[in-house]
């Protein structure tokens, strides 16, 4: 944790934890989301973007370091994944509450052909990447969600 590519590779230290170190790094995103949703939409998905190129990065010095490359505790990928996730929730418990759950459920079941490309993509790419799916199938379950009114 002393080198600051760790630190935040293992999304302040959440990465750590001995339980479920994916979903407790995850749930540091709502903090982040909460201090930048309140900039122009176009200014926050740039502020996500420069992000999650910052984790190739990231992620890839950590994973080289610990000699795993998408390493449990690694969770940048996590929070940068859900920040893409909640603009697209209605903005009730409720509904951070799904696009939670939803990109958690995405994320550690890989349907195709998120676990090909998990399989094939390599370095902080590949552990950017696998997650970043995962929203993408999370926003779209939530957008079907809200248009057919069932949040």
């Amino acid at each position: 944790m002393r080198h600051p590519a760790y630190f935040l590779a293992f999304g302040f230290g959440s990465g750590l934890s001995p339980v479920a170190p994916g979903t407790v790094g995850t749930l540091v995103g709502f903090p982040l989301y909460f201090l930048l949703r309140g900039l122009d939409p176009v200014i926050y998905f740039v502020v996500v973007a420069a992000l999650y190129a910052a984790g190739v990065w990231l992620c890839d010095v950590a994973g080289k370091a610990v000699g795993v490359a998408d390493h449990g505790g690694i969770v940048w990928d996590e929070i940068v994944a859900l920040l893409l996730v909640l603009p697209f929730a209605p903005p009730t418990p409720m509904g951070f509450a799904a696009a939670f759950l939803l990109f958690r459920l995405f994320d550690i079941w890989k349907p195709f052909p998120i676990r090909v490309i998990d399989r094939r993509t390599t370095g902080g790419f590949g552990v950017m990447l696998d997650d970043l799916l995962a929203a993408v199938y999370a926003i779209v379950c939530l957008l079907i969600w809200v248009h057919w009114g069932w949040m």
